[in-house]
């Protein structure tokens, strides 16, 4: 699940998150490598790999999303040359940048910002930090409080790649889903088929677990597969008009790929005799599932919506 979690996000951030077209990104290699932009003299470029096209960063980035640079931060960064102080520079700029990012309402509360490190920075900040706390601890008399989490290699390349998986989820969050209008979305309640079912509110207090845009959309896959599942599957091939239900989830309510085909349908209406009437309208086998699934990303790719979309 968190494999197919990251191929998504990378897919979606290569193709949308830059101002200047598509920049093929890695996670988490290229995000660490993108937040260190340096401005050195040529003599120093020669021992120092990590240099990026400007408009490539990872700050470029994020502009892009946001509109505003990080308060404090360049787009361009310069770092200092010396390891030590580049490493404390950006496990301060990791520290603002989470630290603005749960101020506009990301969940990041057990990302730390060494954990965004290169493995070789997060090796020179743990054995900094060791070091300054048993100075600390001689000269006091007492034990640190801060607690400094030594990883080894292969345990810290897993927490990175899914710190780095987390934030970029998380800018997405706070600075694209806030871009769905719920104007643009008739109450579900004005469809008479729908008032026996609970509704889905979108104040944004209603839910500790989706935010209000998230559940505009949760309210949009309503209204589209009640309107629409008599509609596409009236002349079924598999199993007749699936019956009623209540959309609260983007994983498991969406599994069998109907939900989705209802709402490409509302707006493709000519892929229903070509597609959706074969799909299993009642799928209880992987088989069935996965012949839903391949059904539609064959719609998918009949209307030029590829994006690598993968079963």
């Amino acid at each position: 699940f968190f494999q197919k979690t990251l191929t998504a996000v990378k897919t979606w951030f290569t193709l949308f998150g830059w101002s200047k077209g598509q920049n093929p990104i890695s996670i988490p290699y290229s995000l660490r490598r993108d937040v260190c932009i340096v401005q050195l003299t040529l003599a120093q470029e020669k021992n120092f790999t990590r240099k990026v096209d400007k408009d490539k960063g990872f700050y470029e980035m994020l502009l892009h999303l946001n509109g505003h640079p990080l308060p404090g931060i360049a787009p361009c960064q310069s770092l200092p040359p010396n390891p030590v102080e580049r490493v404390f520079q950006l496990h301060w700029q990791h520290s603002e940048l989470l630290s603005f990012l749960k101020s506009q309402g990301a969940y990041l509360s057990h990302v730390m910002p060494e954990f965004l490190l290169a493995p070789e920075d997060y090796k020179i900040w743990t054995e900094v930090n060791a070091g300054l706390r048993v100075g600390s601890m001689r000269s006091s008399g007492k034990l640190s409080v801060k607690r400094i989490f030594i990883l080894e290699d292969k345990t810290f390349e897993t927490m990175s790649k899914r710190a780095w998986t987390d934030v970029l989820l998380q800018i997405y969050k706070v600075f694209v889903l806030p871009r769905v209008s719920s104007r643009i979305v008739p109450d579900p309640s004005s469809l008479e088929s729908l008032q026996n079912m609970p509704g889905i509110k979108s104040e944004p207090l209603c839910s500790n677990i989706y935010s209000r845009y998230e559940r505009t959309i949760l309210i949009w896959l309503n209204k589209h597969y009640e309107k629409n599942r008599k509609i596409v599957w009236k002349d079924s091939q598999r199993g007749g008009i699936p019956p009623m239900r209540w959309i609260v989830n983007f994983d498991q309510d969406l599994l069998d790929g109907l939900v989705l085909a209802a709402q490409i349908a509302a707006y493709c209406p000519y892929l229903i005799p070509t597609h959706f009437i074969k799909m299993y309208t009642d799928p209880r086998t992987h088989e069935q599932f996965l012949h839903n699934s391949l059904i539609l990303v064959k719609a998918l790719h009949a209307v030029s919506l590829d994006m690598d979309i993968k079963v």
